[in-house]
Order: C-alpha cells, then sequence, then structure tokens
C-alpha cells in the first residue's frame, strides 16, 4: 500500500495512492503507522469506499511532516567513501537532521543566505512503524512500517566547519522525502532497490542498496542501542557516489537547478532550487 499525506484545499489529510489517484482515509500518518496492524483493515475500507482525486490536482506533503527524531548515516556506500578520501568506517558514521529541515516532496529546496555550497544526495529513507529499543538485527525488519525516497540536501561548508555535521545537514528544506510511503509488505527486498540523482536532466549518481556498507538491519540494530526509536521516525540510510562537492571542480547547486531524486519502486522526488529572499 502507498499512502501519501496530501491537501487539497482544506489541510493536511492522510489518503492512499493507486495509480494517478489518491482516496482520502481518517487518521494523521503517525497515527496510523503507530497503530498499523489495527488500522490496515479501517484504511483499506475506507480506501475501497471513498472517492478518488487525482493526484494532479492536490499537493502532496512530506509523508510524515513532523518526525519525533530524523537520522542519517554517513559513509555508508563504498563508493562515496572513495570519494570522500575517507577510510571505511569500522563503526556507523550517524548524524541528526532537524525536524525543521523536511520538506515537501516537490517543493524547492532553499539556498540559505548564510550557506551558498548547496549539495545533492540521494537516499532510501526508512520509516520506523514499531517502537523499540536494543533491537536484534534478526528483528529489526518488523519494526520498518514503509519506504520512501529522501535527498539529504547538505550545505557543505557548514557541515565541514565543524566535526559535528548536524548543522549542515539540517538548514530549512533540506530533507524532502516522499512522495508517499510504501509499506514495507511490498518492498520485497529493501536492500535490492536502484537509485540516482539526476540534477537539469544529467545522471550524478546511480547506485543500488545491495552495496550499503551497513545495511538498513544493522543500522536499526546500532541506533536503537543508544534510543528508543518510535513510529514515524525516519532513517536516512545513505547516499552513494556521485555528489557535487566531490567533482573537480565541485559543482554545488544552484537557484533554479531542478534535481530529481529516484528509488525504484518507490517513486520520484523532485525539487527547483530558490535563493532565499
Amino acid at each position: 500500500m502507498k499512502l501519501a499525506t496530501f491537501d487539497a484545499g482544506n489541510g493536511a489529510r492522510t489518503g492512499v495512492v493507486t495509480g494517478d489517484s489518491i482516496v482520502p482515509v481518517g487518521g494523521t500518518m503517525i497515527e496510523l503507522i503507530a497503530n498499523w496492524p489495527a488500522n490496515r483493515a479501517a484504511v483499506t475500507r475506507d480506501a475501497a469506499a471513498g472517492t478518488p482525486l487525482a493526484i494532479s490536482d492536490v499537493k502532496l506533503l512530506a509523508p510524515v511532516e513532523r518526525p519525533g527524531k530524523i537520522f542519517a548515516i554517513g559513509l555508508n556506500y563504498a563508493d562515496h567513501i572513495a570519494e570522500s578520501k575517507a577510510e571505511t568506517p569500522a563503526n556507523q558514521v550517524w548524524f541528526t537532521k532537524a525536524v525543521t529541515s523536511v520538506n515537501a516532496p516537490f517543493d524547492p529546496i532553499l539556498i540559505a543566505k548564510s550557506g551558498p555550497f548547496v549539495d545533492y544526495e540521494v537516499e532510501l529513507v526508512a520509516i520506523i512503524g514499531k517502537r523499540g529499543r536494543n533491537i536484534a538485527k534478526a528483528d529489526a525488519p518488523a519494526h520498518v512500517f514503509g519506504y520512501c525516497v529522501g535527498n539529504d540536501v547538505t550545505e557543505r561548508f557548514w557541515q565541514h566547519r565543524t566535526p559535528q555535521w548536524s548543522l549542515g545537514k539540517s538548514f530549512d528544506t533540506h530533507a524532502p522525502i516522499g512522495p508517499w510511503i510504501t509499506t514495507a509488505d511490498e518492498v520485497a527486498d529493501p536492500h535490492a532497490l536502484g537509485l540516482r540523482c539526476f540534477v537539469n536532466g544529467e545522471k550524478r549518481q546511480d547506485s543500488n542498496t545491495r552495496h550499503l556498507v551497513f545495511d538498513i538491519w544493522d543500522q536499526i540494530e546500532h541506533l536503537s542501542q543508544a534510543m528508543t526509536l518510535e513510529p514515524g521516525d525516519l532513517i536516512f540510510t545513505g547516499t552513494p557516489g556521485g555528489v557535487g562537492a566531490a567533482m573537480d571542480p565541485r559543482r554545488f547547486l544552484k537557484a533554479g537547478d531542478k534535481v530529481r531524486c529516484e528509488v525504484d519502486s518507490l517513486g520520484a522526488i523532485e525539487a527547483v532550487l530558490a535563493a532565499e529572499a
């Protein structure tokens, strides 16, 4: 099932996506996720009985507009490690992205006045569905509600001006996600998904999640040793090689550029860069 958050002119609602249509259902996305085993039958029923709306007639919002936590792993594809001139990490490298960085899948991405060195990073995003702490790797799949496409937009100067990356990763609009959540039962193997990023039609990144250094189950096991993972939390699972900062010369994004990120079977998100007024 594909679940989206959208606005048809009367505020945010949740809906089920089928083809080019979306059918409104009750509850917020986090409410549905938090009790999905009990909610699924009602959502299926509402989707069958409801009146479809054309996706082209609504505004798609971030599927989870206010996640409790956003964590992202760095240096998690071999080619990205190589282009970053780094060693393969012995331990997982984690940083946070501020909740206020969440952005709708087709909304503009801002180039801030204070941070013009903006870069793209296509990623598979996992959405936590079941609360847990100290989750064993073997149990990790049961804690994932679904997946979506993400762009871990990064301001490179702010990222590298200190050893802590979170500020450079947390500018407003720098975590676009969507276009919807595909529930985990519809993703046969999250470690066999192609992912790509295009800038103005030019392919910059092209890889597959089978190349993750630490897979999604490793990530959940590791994070949950430190904190309780809760429904609606987002995990950005890593980006492959091809980022603009690693090019010679470097190629940062500028106002008017169009960035498209896509993941096999999950859809695509696309945004135009805009200078902060």
